[in-house]
């Protein structure tokens, strides 16, 4: 089978490292309109641009790095994670559209934004937390 390109396992550690206080920062934004003073300039504030950036990077670093082996159950449990977190982000879309406006359906759009990565994360480690436990 051919290879997928990830990108080295480190990248997950420092993945795990940043996403605390990028996810801590985004949801001070969102629900209480915390604001980072040094990123004021002229006539706006870049928290929420510093706070999406972040969180995009460290999720992408935990989902796509390798694992310490990595094999053909991995990529395959990789790709069923990914194709589960696709069908729950189109999902919550499709109920926001139906059910949610105005500032609420921003909101909702802003968060539906993670919800691949988060989604694909969670479900690929509890995959592996399945398979490894099956394995001992």
């Amino acid at each position: 089978m051919k290879k997928k390109i990830l990108l080295p396992y480190y990248f997950k550690t420092l993945g795990y490292i940043l996403v605390l206080p990028f996810l801590a920062l985004g949801i001070a934004y969102i629900g209480w309109g915390y604001t980072v003073s040094w990123l004021d300039f002229s006539i706006t504030n870049f928290t929420d641009e510093l706070a999406a950036i972040g969180l995009i990077i460290s999720l992408f670093f935990v989902a796509f790095s390798k694992e310490k082996i990595e094999d053909e159950a991995i990529q395959f449990f990789r790709l069923e994670a990914l194709q589960l977190a696709v069908y729950a982000n189109y999902a919550v879309l499709l109920l926001a559209v139906i059910f949610c406006y105005g500032t609420l359906f921003f909101t909702i759009m802003t968060i539906n934004l993670f919800t691949v990565l988060f989604i694909f994360i969670l479900r690929f480690r509890y995959v592996l937390y399945q398979h490894n436990k099956i394995s001992l």
